[in-house]
């Protein structure tokens, strides 16, 4: 079959799955994660492997294998998901998210707010390596304290995405970074500091609009904050005492322990807190399930803090929902979209759509800029089509390797250009894992936070602007 034609056939299923998840956002709303968006990525799939089975001949065994692998690739992320469930949970009910919240009231300023959360998830993410782990944790906290000094949840969840992407993007313990560096064969610190000349100026220019924005905003009234404070320092037993809790999940990250192990770790230790320091809120979740003596209660309030939706009630319905926590069972649907969202990366592979779609994007190649706008595009399309970073970096990777040494570029361009669009972009799709994660995370919907990530949005753009400028790129011809 000529290839045009195979390329007008790889947009159908394309076409059809964003149609039908611009139908599902459109009357589901934020609710589409519940499962209208995993039915339009199974029938997006289904359409993918259809064709390719009728027109290619392609057995059903290649697509049984690509969607074995592609789950594969995403097992140890689905379980991460869940620990950060769990630490929501347990960080909560031990006082540690009401403990942020509070001293955060009173630290904070409300004109340097959204500049502080920023630079903050930013620190995190970089001692974490875990965009997921630093707006679960921090995150949700300063969305909190955002809530109380007025700022739009929105606006706040710009600043923490921004911040969080950043940390991630830099930190030679982030997985996206090991995976962009490791699969186009560039030493990981050679790919960081060669990233530094686009990420940079793109934080630069994120914290100086996020300063802008707080400076021009009015705040909130004081006697409303101490309203929230109050509330807090009568519900929970607010503490330094609780901090520690935090402290030794910086220090498990200190020693290099595996993510899991971290957040696992963290969560025994928030519930071993929560039973010593906050024993009131235990034994009231716990007491609202089952009846019987203090040991029997005390252990039902843990168990219910890690897996299962906790609701506390503090006599002020803004501070319940601060102080909300989902658990475990509140990633159920994210990770429902998740195996969806592989399904239909590995429809498209296995048929060979993706390299078909890909053949749209060679006439653009063939000078400096061309070639890296042309990657940052398909990248950032990438993301959008296969809802998952991480297939997204390979897939681009693989598309663009050898065009890059046909020309003479450096591995680490090509490393840089990926990261610069397949990874910032993730959280920008409301049908990515990313977007979908961070919008259940943050309980914003992916398209009303997205205007404000300004680093996510600006990264992709910087990547193209020093292809135009040149800095820092060198050609080796043959």
């Amino acid at each position: 079959m000529p290839p045009d034609k195979r390329t007008l056939i790889a947009l159908i299923p394309l076409g059809v799955l964003v149609l039908l998840l611009a139908l599902v956002i459109i009357i589901w709303g934020a609710d589409s994660i519940v499962g209208a968006s995993q039915v339009a990525l199974l029938i997006g799939a289904g359409l993918s492997i259809a064709l390719s089975s009728w027109l290619y001949k392609t057995p059903w065994k290649s697509f049984e294998k690509a969607i074995m692998e592609n789950v594969g690739e995403v097992a140890m992320a689905i379980i991460i998901l869940f620990m950060i469930g769990a630490i929501s949970g347990t960080w909560t009910s031990c006082g540690v998210v009401p403990a942020f919240i509070y001293y955060g009231l009173k630290i904070i300023s409300p004109k340097v707010f959204l500049l502080t959360a920023c630079a903050l998830c930013a620190l995190v993410s970089v001692m974490t390596g875990s965009s997921w782990t630093t707006i679960a944790t921090v995150g949700v906290a300063l969305l909190g304290i955002g809530r109380a000094e007025g700022f739009p949840d929105a606006m706040t969840a710009g600043a923490i995405i921004s911040g969080a992407y950043f940390g991630d993007k830099v930190s030679p313990l982030s997985d996206t970074t090991v995976l962009a560096s490791s699969i186009n064969k560039v030493d990981l610190f050679t790919h960081i500091r060669y990233m530094m000349f686009t990420t940079v100026p793109s934080f630069a220019i994120t914290l100086i609009i996020f300063t802008i924005l707080g400076l021009t905003h009015g705040g909130t009234p004081s006697d409303e904050m101490q309203v929230y404070s109050q509330v807090l320092s009568q519900k929970f037993n607010i503490t330094p005492w609780v901090l520690l809790v935090p402290a030794y999940t910086v220090f498990l990250i200190w020693k290099r322990k595996p993510a899991v192990m971290v957040l696992a770790l963290s969560a025994l230790a928030a519930s071993i807190a929560a039973i010593i320091l906050q024993p009131d809120i235990v034994k009231g979740i716990g007491a609202s399930v089952t009846e019987g003596g203090n040991a029997r209660i005390y252990f039902t309030g843990v168990i219910e803090s890690i897996y299962n939706t906790v609701s506390i009630e503090t006599g002020n319905a803004e501070v319940n929902r601060l102080v909300a926590s989902r658990g475990m069972t509140g990633m159920l649907n994210t990770v429902f979209l998740i195996l969806c969202a592989m399904c239909f990366g590995a429809a498209m592979k296995a048929s060979g759509m993706i390299t078909d779609l890909a053949r749209i994007m060679a006439p653009f190649t063939r000078t400096r800029s061309g070639l890296v706008a042309s990657t940052v595009v398909t990248g950032t399309g990438m993301v959008g089509m296969v809802s998952d970073q991480y297939l997204a970096i390979i897939l681009t990777s693989n598309l663009y390797r050898d065009t890059f040494e046909k020309e003479g570029y450096e591995a680490r361009l090509l490393s840089r250009s990926v990261e610069d669009s397949a990874t910032v972009t993730s959280p920008l799709f409301p049908w990515s894992s990313c977007g979908m994660t961070q919008a259940t995370i943050l309980s914003v919907p992916t398209l009303v936070y997205a205007p404000f990530c300004f680093f996510n949005l600006l990264s992709p753009l910087m990547s193209i602007l020093m292809a135009v400028i040149g800095w820092k790129i060198v050609r080796h011809l043959p």
